[in-house]
């Protein structure tokens, strides 16, 4: 191993970087969210489209099919012309959207560009967490991993609060202000983050192991001396060399294997991502409304809950930052799971004791709405604590040098298709019941403890050349040597 300078400067310097590239995360959690404001304004006659449910929920989760396909072929992308030109590029596409959006014509434009910020959020989702891996010492990779889901969490408050300040500037998402409707500037303010971030994504350094990889050895050598501190940096780029065959461009055919068609540790990622959304965490912050009113509470009492549950995910996620490099990403994701478990159980429990009103909706008595109330913010907790960074911090780190973008970008991609397929199943399931679909979410909870268990393996520490494309996992702590 290549010793590391462990100055306060270069401390400093590689947390700005690393800050600088999770805006990338911000946009991410903004985009998502801020259409939450915007949906039923857009949806009417007087301001909107007239917009029947179907089509408005299309409106709604299109920007999910980009998040896919810009998952999917941001890893080659990124190998091919490096991971600061897919940044920018991210940038542009999310100025795109975000000005197309509120200025469009009619619902058709708009899918479109909502689908085009898809494309800049799946971009996002993989670059960023796998170039802040590459340029982070081993001894701070977790924490300054987790600033990814981190930005993320401040995206979607800053969106529902700029969603929730433009609504009471203006009377109204959709009343008017300054010559437009409201809604439509809910989604123009997206373009000032976008612009920062395309501006700052041009300043930030390449990775160094994508320097190597394009055989760029002076660039390679200056990033890491002045920005991880690498002391013996030509032992680091043996070693990168080592795990990294220059002369080969790596593809998405590089992740083949003999186990189902995708090398082990490829498919262990695909899980990590598809039981972060099989939990069902973004039901809780996409139909958090409706459940808060359930147990009793008015529509702006239920807002400003729905606000107060994405701060403590904010202050969850900060925690989880200072405990993923003492205490360890696989311990974390165990913890997490029983947590969930235990929590979207008891509120299956709880719904189970529900009555339907005349309207149709589900209203829970005392103690259950309490126990309800109580177990959904568990649940934000043990998530945002364990499972919402920990998975984008081991999808940045988990995998070798040679495989890293095009396996991050599969299970990202996998990812947004769990996210959809959760998203777009809720109002079924809540149909059949809802017991049935936190029992569903608790279910695949528990699944998720067995899975980190017996398939995840603790990467604390690791440098990213030791990562191996095998399964391993140490179950039992290694003996000193005498």
């Amino acid at each position: 191993m290549s010793a590391t300078a462990s100055g306060s400067g270069i401390k400093g310097k590689v947390i700005g970087i690393s800050i600088a590239a999770a805006l990338g995360g911000f946009l991410f959690g903004f985009d998502t969210a801020v259409i939450n404001g915007a949906v039923d304004a857009l949806a009417g006659t007087q301001s909107g489209f007239d917009l029947g449910a179907g089509l408005k929920g299309f409106a709604v989760s299109s920007a999910l099919i980009g998040c896919a396909i810009g998952a999917w072929f941001a890893g080659p992308l990124a190998n091919k012309y490096g991971r600061i030109p897919i940044m920018v590029a991210a940038a542009v596409l999310f100025l795109l959207s975000s000005v197309g959006s509120g200025l469009a014509f009619g619902v058709v434009d708009l899918i479109v560009w909502r689908i085009v910020g898809g494309f800049g959020v799946g971009a996002a989702s993989v670059i960023a967490p796998a170039y802040i891996a590459e340029v982070s010492p081993a001894s701070m990779r977790g924490r300054l991993g987790s600033l990814q889901q981190l930005a993320i969490v401040m995206g979607i408050f800053v969106a529902l609060l700029s969603d929730a300040m433009l609504a009471q500037v203006a009377g109204g998402a959709a009343e008017s202000l300054w010559g437009l409707y409201a809604w439509r500037w809910m989604f123009i303010a997206e373009a000032i983050p976008a612009i920062i971030y395309g501006i700052i994504a041009l300043k930030l350094p390449e990775s160094p192991r994508y320097l190597v990889r394009k055989g760029e050895i002076d660039r390679a050598s200056e990033v890491l001396t002045t920005v991880t501190g690498t002391v013996d940096v030509k032992a680091k780029i043996d070693e990168i060399t080592g795990t990294i065959d220059t002369e080969k461009k790596e593809s998405l055919r590089d992740l083949r294997g003999n186990r189902l068609g995708l090398k082990p540790i490829v498919w262990v990622g695909i899980l990590l991502s598809v039981f972060q959304q099989f939990v069902g965490i973004n039901v809780i912050f996409y139909y958090s409304t409706t459940l808060w009113q359930s147990v009793g509470f008015g529509e702006s009492e239920a807002l400003l809950i729905t606000v107060i549950t994405s701060v403590t995910n904010i202050v969850v996620t900060i925690v989880a930052i200072l405990l993923v490099d003492k205490v360890g990403r696989r311990i974390m994701l165990l913890v997490g799971s029983v947590g969930m478990t235990l929590s979207l159980g008891t509120m299956a429990v709880a719904f189970s004791f529900g009555t339907l009103d005349a309207a149709g909706a589900v209203t829970l008595p005392e103690p259950w709405s309490t126990v309800a109330l109580i177990c959904a913010n568990a649940f934000v907790v043990f998530f945002g604590a364990t499972w919402g960074p920990l998975v984008w911090v081991l999808l940045g780190e988990m995998f070798p040098n040679s495989i890293r973008a095009g396996a991050l970008a599969v299970a990202a991609a996998a990812q947004w298709a769990a996210n959809f397929f959760i998203s777009t199943t809720f109002p079924w399931f809540s149909n059949i019941g809802l017991p049935f679909a936190y029992g569903f979410y608790a279910f695949f909870a528990l699944l998720s403890f067995f899975f980190v268990w017996f398939k995840v393996a603790e990467t604390k520490g690791k440098e990213l050349e030791d990562m191996s494309e095998d399964v391993k996992v140490e179950r039992r702590p290694r003996r000193a040597r005498a």
